[in-house]
């Protein structure tokens, strides 16, 4: 049986709509797909850097190292190949160059002039200009013609000797032959200092006297005083005093030998003596004679000449410091 259609009654109207309905279990929402975030190259770099940072900075230094070699030995002149020859020119012009060192006799000589004294014996009631006080300067010195040695021309030095300060109260030693070879002694300094003397003591055995200046100069330097057990024969030695008046002057010379023996007719043998062959004359009787390091060992005393003239023959002595001692009724070592 055909049935009819049924229509309703109701007046509303319904909206219409083009969704579809939803399937059961279908998402409300749609599904974004986030797509994979691509790094920079700087956040690469700085990735690498932090992990491998040690190493990077280590191969970047050896690679500037070895680029600063190459650049300097591409710009770097050839190295010169010398030959020995032209090595021993170059030795030899420095050598040349170079400032001469002073001499053994030039370094002792500095050492004790400052402690070196002339000693002049001299007559008060003398008018001549050679026998009185002087002015801090040497008389001149008057040579003997040509061809003639007079006898006086020694004798008139016999009071004209050297002496040496020996300790900062003005002590000097000297030799006796000249002490007291004139009425008055009068001492005259390094620094030109001029002073009458006395003899306080002497030694006439070892040929020693002790004088003592009147006034001492400010700058006083006593002598540097050595022991004559430490030389040897062909050791340097150096002689100080005012031969012929004329001075201070050094010669130099060698020990010859040690413990000599010297007899004077009418007057004590002396021993001990040291032999030496600097040049020594008529006035540097009672002067120093000088080691090499500055030090006085002897005080010069006597010249030997077979001939009779009182001129250097080559022979010369000295009493030791030692012996010198006994004259200042002490070790002045």
């Amino acid at each position: 049986m055909k049935r009819r259609p049924v229509y309703s009654g109701s007046t509303t109207v319904r909206p219409k709509t083009d969704a579809q309905p939803a399937a059961v279990g279908w998402p409300l929402a749609p599904v974004v797909a986030a797509a994979a975030a691509v790094p920079s190259l700087r956040e690469r770099w700085h990735a690498l850097y932090g992990s491998h940072q040690g190493k990077m900075l280590v191969a970047a230094s050896v690679a500037i190292t070895l680029t600063l070699v190459g650049l300097f030995q591409l710009f770097s002149a050839p190295a010169q190949n010398l030959t020995q020859f032209e090595i021993n020119e170059a030795v030899n012009f420095a050598l040349d160059e170079r400032g001469r060192p002073p001499s053994v006799a030039s370094l002792a000589y500095a050492a004790v002039i400052p402690s070196v004294v002339r000693v002049s014996g001299y007559d008060p009631e003398a008018k001549t200009p050679d026998s009185a006080p002087g002015d801090g300067q040497p008389p001149a010195v008057e040579l003997p013609e040509s061809g003639a040695l007079e006898e006086d021309f020694h004798e008139r030095f016999t009071a004209v000797g050297t002496g040496v300060v020996i300790d900062d109260s003005g002590t000097i030693l000297t030799n006796l032959h000249v002490a007291r070879a004139a009425r008055k002694l009068r001492v005259q300094f390094f620094d030109g200092t001029e002073a009458d003397a006395v003899i306080v003591g002497a030694r006439p055995d070892l040929d020693l006297a002790i004088i003592r200046p009147s006034i001492l100069p400010d700058d006083l330097l006593p002598a540097t005083l050595g022991a004559s057990g430490s030389l040897r024969p062909g050791d340097e030695v150096v002689a100080v005093g005012f031969p012929f008046g004329i001075g201070p002057s050094a010669s130099a010379g060698v020990v010859s030998g040690l413990l000599r023996v010297l007899e004077r007719e009418g007057e004590a043998t002396m021993r001990n003596l040291i032999q030496f062959d600097a040049a020594a004359n008529p006035g540097n009787s009672g002067g120093p004679l000088v080691n090499a390091d500055g030090e006085v060992v002897g005080i010069v005393t006597a010249i030997l000449n077979p001939s009779g003239l009182r001129t250097f023959a080559g022979i010369a002595f000295a009493v030791t410091m030692e012996e010198a001692g006994g004259a200042v009724e002490e070790s002045p070592l």
